[in-house]
């Protein structure tokens, strides 16, 4: 039971009352707003709001929900709110699949120019392969649309035709965990969008592909810059794949290809899945054929469902930390600050166990640093060594990497600590982790 206004059709406004507690609003007989007892309101068809509105208590929202305009308003959320469902991919915490889409994290170069060959990382996350031209590079560049402060150039040395064998492309593999829930290679595989700001000197149609982790099954696409030297934005959508092997754990789960002119061998008909190893389209524009192109692409961005909706902007921190599970870094600073504990395993060896940022996806297996080796110590009770190299030491996990320090003499078994160089910084990189 509840009491009732109803806004009648004949009889005009006619009111009910009972003891209830409740109260329901209609129009023609059809309740149009619940109001129960606790004061919980529940509305029964669509609902327009303009202006600003504030909602204290728990809001519960049934269908699908448009709030403001993507490109004039602002939502503002406080406390914990939770939004879901398929057009939004994970949620709101992880909607673009692919890291580093923005291209502001770049661990290894700093934005020095790499020149390419097999497939080298540039930017963290991001390979970049040449081999029709060799003398081609690829690195950061400042130069981005609106909305973003970077992206990832690629630039083509000497051009030339490429054999049927070559393979010249920028890619990112992500990791199975992170496409697990699409479901691909099932009925029921879910649609995925892909998205990018993509500008270059040379025109035409270009191509790309998405392909699982053991290249056996692909889907080329094709997307057109139309304006030399002018950034477009560009959208493929892709019906999930229900065929095949694709990983769902920390292997490559879904590789993302960018043709910059690979040969016959990789090419496929864009626009179907197949069974083949395809890194773009048919008739795809060569980039590698012209002397000096050049290729920047940056909010590189793939989510759930048929529609590309705006970046995935995660913060600067959380940003690093997702690359660091593939290049876990520690950073010494110079100043001799206390880095680690450890012991001298024996008369020149001091193990040092160091704990890494974010777990990695596997263990390291190497290790690099960008300063000079010679320049990191250890200390032992009040003597400062200074060390004469370093190695990595197998004994290394997925959390915590162990460095063997080298020193002319130190006492065998001796508690050491590792500080930072006195006068010059520098990185431990580990490395092995990488899909």
């Amino acid at each position: 039971m509840a009491s009732s206004i109803n806004a009648s059709t004949t009889a005009g406004v006619v009111t009910t009352a009972d003891t209830s507690g409740v109260l329901n609003i209609q129009t023609a007989g059809t309740t149009a707003i619940a109001i129960d007892a606790s004061q919980a309101v529940t509305f029964a068809g669509a609902v327009s709001l303009s202006g600003n509105q504030t909602i204290t208590g728990n809001l519960t929202v049934n269908g699908n929900t448009t709030l403001g305009d993507a490109s004039t308003d602002t939502i503002l959320m406080t406390g914990a709110p939770s939004i879901g469902g398929a057009g939004l991919g994970m949620g709101m915490g992880f909607r673009n699949r692919i890291i580093n889409g923005a291209m502001v994290i770049d661990q290894r170069n700093a934005g020095a120019a790499v020149t390419l060959s097999s497939d080298l990382y540039v930017v963290d996350r991001f390979t970049c392969r040449a081999m029709t031209s060799l003398t081609s590079t690829a690195q950061q560049s400042s130069t981005a649309p609106t909305g973003f402060s970077k992206s990832l150039l690629y630039t083509v040395g000497t051009g030339a035709t490429a054999a049927a064998g070559d393979r010249n492309t920028i890619t990112q593999a992500i990791e199975g965990f992170n496409t697990a829930d699409l479901g691909w290679g099932a009925a029921g595989a879910a649609t995925v969008t892909l998205s990018f700001w993509v500008r270059s000197s040379v025109t035409g149609t270009f191509g790309g592909a998405l392909a699982n982790g053991t290249l056996a099954r692909s889907y080329p696409f094709t997307y057109t810059i139309s304006v030399a030297n002018t950034f477009e934005y560009k959208t493929i959508t892709v019906a999930g794949d229900t065929s095949g092997t694709w990983a769902t754990t920390n292997s490559a789960g879904i590789y993302v290809w960018f043709d910059m002119g690979c040969g016959a061998t990789y090419l496929g008909t864009a626009g179907a899945w197949a069974g083949a190893d395809y890194r773009g389209a048919t008739g795809d524009t060569k980039l590698v054929a012209t002397t000096g192109a050049t290729f920047y692409i940056t909010g590189v961005q793939l989510e759930k469902g048929s529609t590309a909706t705006s970046f995935d902007y995660r913060d600067y921190g959380r940003e690093l930390m997702l690359c660091q599970r593939y290049l876990p870094a520690y950073t010494l600073i110079a100043g001799q600050n206390i880095v680690a504990a450890g012991m001298a395993y024996n008369s020149t060896t001091c193990i040092i166990p160091i704990s890494l940022p974010v777990s990695a996806r596997v263990y390291p297996t190497g290790v690099t640093y960008t300063g000079t080796a010679t320049n990191v110590q250890v200390v032992t009770g009040s003597t400062i060594i200074n060390c004469t190299a370093f190695n990595f030491n197998s004994g290394s996990s997925n959390t915590t990497a162990a460095l063997n320090m080298l020193v002319a003499s130190i006492t065998t078994g001796a508690s050491v600590l590792l500080v930072t160089p006195v006068s010059t910084s520098g990185t431990f990189y580990f490395t092995g982790c990488e899909l």
